[in-house]
């Protein structure tokens, strides 16, 4: 296992059009550069997912992971996932965030389970992972 990090750590789909359209919203907006990235297609994320007893094939979840390799290490998926995100974002996004937290939570994952069948349709699939920025690059943990 790598260090312990203690960003936020994103696990998405990373040939799914919409999944890298929120990896770029999350970097223009992550002002105190909380997150981290991988993509489910990687070892790594396959290692964090087996742990947690989650299959590392499927690709219709975002998680979030974190206290990554800390003993209080966990994960979020689906809508629960969105939630945490947009409030590590803060401000509007984190009001944002805590508002769909007050909706129940098989009513959020009802509407995410929508988008995540028919992403593809709809926003587009690459052939392979896209590379990051140079910028960037250095926040994609299944890069290093």
């Amino acid at each position: 296992m790598a260090a312990p990090d203690p960003n936020t750590i994103i696990l998405y789909d990373g040939v799914c059009g919409l999944c890298n359209r929120l990896v770029q919203f999350l970097l223009n907006r992550d002002s105190h550069d909380s997150f981290r990235f991988a993509s489910l297609q990687s070892e790594f994320a396959a290692e964090i997912l087996r742990r947690h007893k989650a299959s590392p094939d499927d690709l219709d979840t975002m998680y979030v992971v974190l206290n990554y390799g800390l003993p209080g290490e966990q994960i979020a998926s689906r809508s629960d996932a969105a939630v945490v995100a947009l409030r590590e974002l803060g401000g509007g996004w984190a009001a944002l965030g805590t508002a769909l937290q007050a909706l129940p939570r098989w009513m959020r994952n009802w509407g995410y389970n929508l988008v995540a069948r028919n992403r593809y349709r709809i926003f587009g699939k690459y052939d392979s992972c896209p590379i990051p920025s140079e910028r960037d690059r250095s926040k994609f943990l299944d890069l290093q």
